[in-house]
């Protein structure tokens, strides 16, 4: 048996949950089957058992008179590079929009089974036209081609499978669930605390891990702020702006505060796991959460979370067990759940620690490895 995976990230190049996703993925399925993974950007080697082909976009598309059309036509003649090199293996496995029309064309070209793995979907994110403009229609479309051409679509979570089900017209024995995973040997807590004086961050503090993006609810952590202890520092990880406008209203916004952190770069795994690891709690605002795989990175670190009752983050955590859930876009209810972990340190280690068994439970990667490899079997050999 053999897939090819096609995702617009790929190590070095990861911006987001879906990249860390394929990262991993990739090398769990490499143990049991072969695995080429086609992604864009620049040429790289790949980790062993994994044939790695990257493919750039064409410079024409650069010179699009609307700058924002480009994010759309760029990855759009990514996909039909990556078709001029023949695909051998047995099953086409995409990751979001990026790389949908590729697996589409795949499937036409070539004639495999198409599998596409929803990570978050365009109709449900309809801020994305400040970041797109007109060609959030074109990337709608890809995503909507692509999924209703898929043989398999496979939702991250339950709440994923029931929105994919009314966007798109797909029948409902062909969506699987899947959730995401993570690698617990290298996800787990440790003592070392250099990244922290390292960063300039407070021994005590709130974490934040995710894009500038009103997707992540960052604006609605900031708005809490007033309602937090002032000698509780607020850290916002928060890299990759989807708008330039977005960045400038986040850098305007936590400047206001004494208390505020941002570090406005892509922090080193190594040193997030620091972070996660010393952080008294770990939170995930976000209006638009289709799964949310920082929450399991913080609870494999046995850090308690706050995180929105949206999506399949209700699926990751347990309120009440390892963190609490709190109404989507409400700033007071996210700044009092903060508070009540912050004043008891006994409720907030015990949260921890219960964070770190349901990782080990339900998430490792070894298991969604298998799982998925079932599902290529029954497309191959029905």
């Amino acid at each position: 048996m053999g897939v090819t995976i096609m995702s617009r990230e790929y190590p070095p190049d990861i911006y987001g949950g879906a990249g860390v996703h394929v990262d991993y993925l990739s090398r769990s399925l490499a143990r049991i089957m072969d695995v080429e993974v086609r992604c864009f950007g620049k040429a790289r080697p790949g980790p062993e058992g994994i044939s790695v082909k990257a493919y750039e976009s064409w410079d024409l598309m650069d010179e699009a008179e609307d700058r924002r059309l480009a994010k759309a036509l760029a990855p759009l003649s990514v996909n039909l590079a990556m078709m001029k090199d023949t695909i051998t293996s047995d099953i086409v496995h995409c990751h979001t929009w990026y790389t949908f029309m590729a697996g589409f064309y795949a499937k036409k070209l070539y004639g495999q089974p198409l599998v596409t793995t929803i990570h978050s979907l365009e109709p449900l994110r309809p801020w994305k036209e400040e970041q797109l403009g007109n060609a959030y229609r074109l990337s709608s479309w890809m995503e909507r081609t692509g999924v209703e051409a898929s043989d398999c679509v496979i939702a991250v979570s339950c709440e994923m499978k029931k929105d994919i089900l009314k966007c798109y017209n797909i029948a409902e024995e062909k969506v699987r669930i899947i959730h995401n995973g993570i690698d617990l040997d290298e996800y787990k807590r440790v003592e070392t605390d250099t990244a922290r004086r390292e960063y300039g961050i407070w021994e005590d503090y709130i974490l934040f891990v995710g894009r500038m993006s009103r997707q992540k609810g960052i604006f609605h952590l900031l708005d809490a702020v007033r309602s937090l202890p002032e000698d509780v520092q607020i850290v916002l990880c928060a890299g990759a702006p989807d708008t330039e406008e977005v960045e400038r209203e986040v850098v305007r916004e936590a400047a206001k505060w004494r208390n505020v952190r941002l570090i406005r770069e892509m922090v080193p795994k190594d040193k997030i796991i620091e972070l996660y690891s010393h952080a008294r709690v770990f939170c995930c605002p976000s209006i638009y959460e289709p799964f949310g795989i920082i929450n399991l990175e913080a609870m494999a670190c046995e850090t308690p979370v706050v995180a929105s009752a949206v999506g399949g983050i209700t699926e990751v955590v347990v309120d009440g067990e390892t963190g609490f859930l709190v109404e989507p876009g409400r700033s007071d209810e996210l700044a009092r759940a903060l508070v009540k972990l912050l004043r008891d340190e006994e409720l907030a280690r015990t949260m921890g620690k219960a964070g770190r068994q349901r990782v080990e439970l339900f998430f490792s990667w070894d298991s969604i490895a298998r799982q998925t490899a079932r599902l290529y079997e029954e497309l191959v050999n029905p």
